[in-house]
């Protein structure tokens, strides 16, 4: 149980198999005695889902610890800027109702401070917009950086939307060509184990058998291995998020068009839509719950929206592709030698981009913690257990909290706020939520996967009544208030100072085309 831990197989591609293949193999050091070999096996026939076009800041970090250039991804996967979200229709449903939820935090401060002052100087102000200099930047469809910022670096924190599939062939690329990636396509016929219960071998149709000490998981919602093989359930969640189905299409867009920087998440009667923009096209989905809404409905409410926005598309000729998803998660994801990654660990409705990040979150927490010989490999798998339990657990509550807020009447919207559907914690939470803003007492891991911030955008977005001023708080919140005052200042800066999205990708692209001739 002491040998090395040395030979990595991934079984499966698509974002999860190729995020695990970069990052594992970037983490190899030359020397490593034995050297650390990654191999990953992707079925031929098995075609990647593509539809998770919306990344985390994170991203940035992982994109540079692998060796990509910001450029060179961006121009590869038709990607651009991501500065947060904005919902639009979700409290009441009434025209032109909206909020968002940034990815700059608000003013530093205590939140009672910052909440305090908000409510004595700006009562009648969005709270993300008073606190928050980027919703401006979001409104006016700016880019987070200027050109000649070092990679990675921006004036206001940001992500992207991207071309899934294009991402994963970028990745590919990057990690057998420069990252020494072994990769066979072929099919997985069958799993062989040792006497200890690991498993030893994974068995091909064409390359044979393919050893190995660690076996990754990504291969989507089959978990040949994780759930297959090892029979780890799974932990339905759909009880508290009730959309199972999604109908998703991509729309080219005019080569002249604004590119938004934000996922807009618009709702409907019995769910909402996502709309993504890309230099070349729009991404837009309707994610619904079966139980309220036929799919025939749902496509209506699918051509109304793309005819309202997009009046250059014959959007009753659409034939979107319809997904089937059920919300939920493996109870285990580290088995013995087995870890699931991506879709095998679990999925839960795209409402916050979750599904990237946790990929990303969970190699991180593998390469970290990385279990250099067998016999530490049930510690450490004892811990990630622990830790991913936790933070599904937290994305589900989160996620809810979009839904329980809303005064919208539809029954779709009514069984959200019905008590039997909403998780304990989270209950718990909003009868203190109306005596103290969210704070980091509330959340209590170090990397929480959302922070109080993200709560504070949506509990005052969706208009959750703000504690009670109190005289001794309000004579504490005067740098707050200051504070407060230099957001407009900020914003105006900025907004003079940061190019169009468009302006900015079609700049790189023209730069990249002038190099090449």
């Amino acid at each position: 149980m002491t040998r090395p831990v040395s030979n990595i197989v991934i079984v499966g591609g698509g974002t999860a198999g190729w995020l695990a293949a970069c990052l594992i193999a970037a983490r190899a050091a030359a020397g490593d005695t034995p050297p650390l070999r990654v191999t990953l096996i992707e079925s031929p026939d098995i075609p990647t889902i593509g539809v998770g076009e919306g990344t985390w800041p994170t991203m940035r970090a992982t994109l540079d610890r692998i060796g990509i250039a910001e450029s060179d991804f961006l121009l590869a996967c038709d990607a651009s800027f991501k500065q947060g979200s904005r919902f639009d229709g979700w409290l009441t449903g009434a025209p032109g109702e909206h909020y968002y939820h940034p990815f700059v935090a608000p003013i530093d401060g205590d939140p009672r401070d910052v909440v305090a002052a908000w409510q004595a100087s700006q009562p009648d102000r969005p709270f993300a917009e008073a606190v928050s200099a980027q919703p401006l930047a979001c409104a006016r469809n700016l880019a987070p950086r200027q050109r000649a910022m070092p990679d990675y670096a921006g004036a206001l924190n940001y992500a992207y939307h991207l071309d899934a599939g294009k991402l994963a062939t970028l990745l590919m690329r990057h990690a057998t060509g420069r990252l020494g990636v072994r990769h066979l396509r072929d099919h997985v016929t069958g799993v062989d184990r040792a006497e200890d219960g690991d498993i030893a071998v994974v068995r091909t149709r064409s390359s044979g058998p393919v050893t190995g000490d660690l076996f990754v998981d990504c291969s989507g919602h089959a978990a040949l291995l994780i759930g297959s093989e090892y029979g780890v359930g799974f932990v339905d969640r759909s009880g508290d998020l009730f959309n199972d189905r999604a109908l998703a299409l991509q729309l080219a867009v005019p080569p002249d068009s604004a590119i938004a920087s934000q996922t807009s998440a618009t709702a409907h009667a019995a769910g909402w839509i996502w709309d993504i923009g890309l230099p070349t096209r729009r991404g837009i989905g309707c994610v619904y719950a079966s139980d309220f809404l036929s799919d025939d409905e749902a496509l209506d409410i699918l051509r109304d929206y793309v005819a309202r926005t997009a009046p250059w598309a014959a959007a009753g000729t659409l034939e979107p592709r319809r997904l089937t998803f059920r919300s939920g998660h493996r109870e285990r994801f580290w088995e013995r030698n087995c870890i699931a990654i991506g879709l095998s660990a679990g999925f839960l409705e795209p409402l916050e981009a979750s599904a990237i990040v946790l990929i990303e979150l969970s190699l991180g927490a593998l390469i970290d913690n990385f279990p250099v010989t067998r016999d530490v490999m049930d510690i450490h798998a004892g811990r990630f257990n622990t830790l991913f339990r936790y933070r599904w657990d937290r994305i589900v509550e989160f996620l809810k909290l979009h839904y329980v807020l809303s005064q919208r009447e539809e029954p779709y919207w009514r069984a959200h706020r019905d008590h039997a559907s909403i998780p304990e914690r989270l209950t718990d939470l909003l009868h203190i939520w109306r005596h103290q803003p969210p704070s980091h007492h509330d959340l209590g891991m170090i990397d929480e996967i959302f922070p109080a911030a993200s709560y504070q955008y949506v509990l005052y977005g969706m208009g959750f009544p703000p504690p009670a001023t109190r005289t001794m708080r309000a004579a504490r919140s005067g740098d707050a208030a200051a504070a407060l005052r230099q957001v407009d200042h900020r914003a105006r800066t900025l907004t003079s100072s940061l190019p169009g999205n468009r302006a900015y990708l079609s700049a790189l692209r023209a730069a990249a085309h002038q190099e090449t001739i």
